[in-house]
């Protein structure tokens, strides 16, 4: 703490900032409680009196050990795995030429693990004022975020170094039966015994550039230039053949917050020798669903090998009904069958953007949003150019919006896999229908 008193103006908008958050929070709850009877009351007033200042802080504080902040974490190792994440502040490499954390540089987004139900404690330290976040400033015990805390100095002290501890470790250093696990050899005998871990600040911040390079407005506008065959100020990058791990289901804050923050998501670039002389893979074109008999996925060896393997399963159980071994292997084949199918979607993502324009693609629009990133662009730059030719008697053309395509995605993938698992001994429903539905939107991105 600095010798000299905080400025007031200082204490103010720290303090103006500290109650503005937990007013906020506060309103969110309070809107999802509807009616007037004595019982919503009662809890509107529990709300108002847990959101005090001094109360909310004092829970805070209690909470923070039960998050940890984390740059390098374990459960995207295994979800069950239970052991130590690391937060590491100061990089431990600096060779420019290696990728790693330390190339974020003042980029870096810091991530946080543990119960999900304390993560509004997280968001309160990543406050900002004055280019600062509250965290550091606590860290530090900065005169001025402590008088916006409380005016009893004991109190925001302990309060302070309460936030402060979200960066250590809870317990002991740690693995787990679940982690990975590798020997490596020494120069003289013997091994180390390594434990990877999760570069997650890493991960998040590969996640950013590509999210940037692929639909940027910048970049959409030089893939536009690139088409139209015209200049343009700078470039734009590519990235074929990624693939995405898509991490906590339904619930990706289970994994971390950084992890929530993408949706789940997690970039995997390809990593394999290139094949000069292939064409790659092509436009669906000339097909009105990627899912008929020739289109990309309807005509898939491996969806077909997977399916032939799955039908004679299913007719040989039709009789003896229902149990964890016969649905585990069902849920398997199915899950083979989806990992494919989102394996070809990622490579026709991954064309270049816009090829959905062509005249002789005659997919539905959801699966061309689905499946072409600049659909909406191209689309919309092609109904310019046709309305630009016609007469004001023939009227405009209505540009096409975008509209959420996942549901009827998951449809024409439920209804598709339906008819192909479908025979003379088996026949599958609308309960069929709704599962494959809902389990290919679970990992639809």
């Amino acid at each position: 703490m600095t010798d000299s008193p905080p400025d007031p103006q200082d204490v103010a908008a720290l303090r103006g900032l500290v109650d503005g958050f937990i007013q906020e929070r506060f309103q969110l709850k309070l809107e999802k409680l509807k009616g007037d009877d004595d019982e919503v009351q009662a809890q509107r007033l529990s709300l108002q009196q847990a959101h005090v200042r001094e109360t909310w802080l004092a829970d805070a504080a209690k909470r923070v050990p039960q998050i940890q902040l984390a740059s390098h974490t374990l459960k995207p190792i295994h979800p069950d795995a239970r052991g130590t994440n690391l937060y590491v502040d100061q990089p431990v490499c600096t060779d420019a030429n290696v990728i790693g954390t330390h190339t974020l540089q003042g980029q870096r987004a810091d991530d946080v693990v543990g119960n999900a139900a304390a993560l509004d404690v997280f968001k309160f330290l990543k406050l900002q004022h004055n280019g600062q976040g509250l965290l550091a400033r606590l860290s530090r015990k900065d005169g001025a975020t402590l008088q916006a805390l409380s005016s009893d100095a004991q109190e925001a002290t302990q309060w302070a170094q309460a936030f402060a501890g979200i960066v250590d470790g809870k317990g002991g250093a740690a693995s787990h039966t679940l982690a990975k696990q590798l020997y490596f050899p020494l120069p003289d005998d013997g091994y180390h015994l390594l434990a990877p871990l999760f570069p997650t600040a890493l991960v998040h911040g590969v996640h950013t550039h590509l999210q940037e390079a692929r639909f940027s407005d910048a970049a959409k506008a030089a893939r536009a230039s690139r088409r139209a065959k015209e200049p343009h100020e700078h470039g734009y990058c590519d990235y074929p053949g990624m693939a995405v791990r898509n991490m906590g289901g339904s619930k990706p804050q289970n994994i971390s917050q950084l992890n929530s923050e993408r949706g789940g998501a997690n970039y995997l670039l390809a990593s394999v020798p290139p094949v000069w002389k292939d064409q790659g893979t092509q436009p669906p074109l000339r097909v009105t669903s990627v899912f008929d008999k020739r289109g990309v996925i309807g005509r898939d060896r491996t969806v077909y090998l997977i399916a032939k393997a799955l039908r004679p399963f299913l007719e040989s159980v039709a009789a003896v009904g229902n149990n964890v071994h016969i649905r585990d292997k069902r849920a398997e084949l199915v899950q083979a069958i989806i990992d494919r199918v989102l394996d070809m979607a990622t490579e026709l993502q991954c064309l270049n953007g816009g090829w959905s324009a062509d005249p002789a693609c005659k997919l539905s629009w959801s699966q061309k949003q689905w499946l072409d990133g600049d659909a909406l662009e191209a689309a919309q730059a092609a109904h310019e150019t046709q309305a630009v030719a016609m007469s004001a008697a023939e009227g405009a053309f209505a540009a096409p919006e975008a509209t959420e395509w996942r549901d009827k995605v998951a449809e024409d993938f439920a209804r598709w896999l339906n008819a192909t698992l479908s025979t003379d001994k088996i026949r599958m429903g609308d309960a069929d229908f709704v599962e494959w539905k809902h389990t290919f939107l679970e990992v639809l991105p």
